[in-house]
């Protein structure tokens, strides 16, 4: 059974960083992409950024692109999103997400959701 932890949210300040993690048991991590969603209060989850099975690719949406960096380290079963340049508007719970293939662009289509970690940007 796949288990996705994450960790690192909390409340930081317009313009800071934060560094999430998400942690993956229950199978062979290094076999699929991974990745991030968010969601703000009242709106539909949204994808923020992907990373493929070797971590070579990656696919990031145009809200956060320049500012978030996903990578991970199969060694470690992990996936990192380092985010920069933290805006109120990426306040949200943050849900660290796997493929059923390897191809970054893949993880929009998600199939394994963790359980969601909270961040809040102040202004």
């Amino acid at each position: 059974q796949v288990q996705l932890v994450e960790s690192g949210g909390g409340l930081v300040q317009a313009g800071g960083s934060l560094r999430l993690s998400c942690r993956a048991s229950g199978h062979t991590f290094s076999s699929y992409a991974m990745g991030w969603f968010r969601q703000a209060p009242g709106k539909d989850r949204e994808f923020v950024a992907g990373i493929a099975w070797s971590g070579g690719m990656t696919d990031y949406a145009d809200s956060v692109q320049g500012r978030f960096s996903i990578s991970r380290d199969n060694a470690k079963n992990t996936v990192y999103l380092q985010m920069n340049g933290l805006k109120p508007e990426d306040t949200g719970v943050y849900y660290c997400a796997e493929a059923d293939t390897a191809q970054a662009s893949s993880v929009r289509s998600a199939v394994h959701w963790g359980q969601g970690i909270q961040v809040t940007v102040s202004s």
